[in-house]
């Protein structure tokens, strides 16, 4: 869970895990190697991974939002580098309250260590591919469905966490991978997700106000 409390000291980046490792497993190996200390803070990350921070950022978010309960607690900074990355801003600039945070390394590896079956399939085909998703057009229109996916992560719903989540979790992929075909399936996933999230909040609304209307 995010933190603020003195990060421990970066140490220099460290050898990446082995080629054949899948992506997250490969990428979340390489954050650790490069941030040794008990927790990681945002900030340093930022710093560490210069134009690849935004995919990297969003991604290491986005992964506890797979587990019960974490999805509202990292939905601000997934909004906060969705619209930086819309607005096409090279390098994430954090506000200090933000980029103080931590993260607890037990708190990162573990969605990674337990991705669902679905993202391992994605992740046997990640590559990188240029193309049409990978331009700085691209890149700014997957930040603004970063935004759409925080929102819905942000707001309470049942069930509505999951799908903004996984697709986002698969655009950061491509992102970072620079797979144009993942970003492009990355975002339509998130699009589906959030309009099946945006649908069930909705339907929640309308019977509040039902509610509402029975009750006075």
């Amino acid at each position: 869970m995010l933190d603020t409390m003195p990060p421990a000291p970066a140490s220099a980046p460290a050898a990446t895990a082995h080629d054949e490792s899948a992506p997250i497993s490969r990428i979340v190996a390489e954050v650790a190697a490069t941030f040794p200390g008990e927790r990681i803070s945002l900030g340093e990350m930022a710093e560490a991974f210069g134009e690849r921070a935004f995919g990297l950022l969003i991604l290491l978010l986005c992964l506890p939002s797979l587990l019960p309960g974490m999805a509202s607690v990292f939905g601000l900074p997934m909004l906060i580098l969705g619209v930086q990355m819309g607005l096409g801003w090279r390098v994430p600039k954090l506000p200090r309250f933000l980029a103080g945070r931590t993260v607890k390394r037990t708190d990162l590896l573990r969605p990674a260590s337990a991705s669902s079956t679905g993202l391992r399939h994605v992740e046997r085909f990640v590559r990188p591919r240029p193309g049409w998703f990978t331009t700085p057009f691209a890149e700014r229109l997957v930040g603004w469905m970063t935004v759409y996916s925080a929102l819905m992560l942000i707001l309470p719903g049942p069930g509505t966490n999951g799908p903004p989540a996984f697709g986002t979790i698969i655009m950061a992929l491509g992102v970072v991978e620079q797979d144009s075909r993942v970003v492009g399936v990355g975002l339509g996933i998130t699009l589906a997700g959030c309009l099946f999230a945006t649908g069930v909040l909705a339907v929640l609304c309308w019977f509040g106000a039902q509610a509402l209307g029975w009750m006075f």
